[in-house]
């Protein structure tokens, strides 16, 4: 499992969240449980997210929102196969559990693998 991979929602509420992303640490890996952040229709939700706390994610030729505010765990058992990742959305989701944690939206500062500095 790696931190960001998206998963089909297991639960009987996936008709208005059809993915979970896993946000865990690979630190945490013997824990039984995965820290997740589920996706949401777009649509579901009036079409609009809360700036910077439910970002707006394109995957799988849908518009969906991260909804940060219902983060919760799942066994790792119930996350069966990723399809696909959200790695790209990485300061997009950071950012959003730095609004949501410490009520401050900051830009991730990262040193790229070609030595440049910069934010991402």
């Amino acid at each position: 499992m790696s931190q960001f991979d998206v998963y089909p929602n297991p639960s009987k509420s996936k008709a208005h969240y059809p993915y979970l992303v896993d946000i865990q640490s690979s630190l945490l890996s013997d824990l039984a449980t995965r820290i997740v952040i589920p996706l949401g229709k777009r649509s579901a939700f009036g079409g609009e997210g809360m700036q910077g706390l439910t970002p707006e994610i394109s995957f799988a030729d849908q518009e969906l929102l991260l909804l940060t505010p219902q983060i919760s765990s799942v066994p790792e058992k119930h996350l069966k196969n990723p399809v696909g990742s959200l790695s790209h959305f990485r300061e997009q989701i950071v950012g959003a559990l730095d609004l949501a944690v410490i009520g401050i939206y900051r830009l991730q500062h990262v040193r790229p693998r070609n030595g440049v500095e910069g934010a991402m």
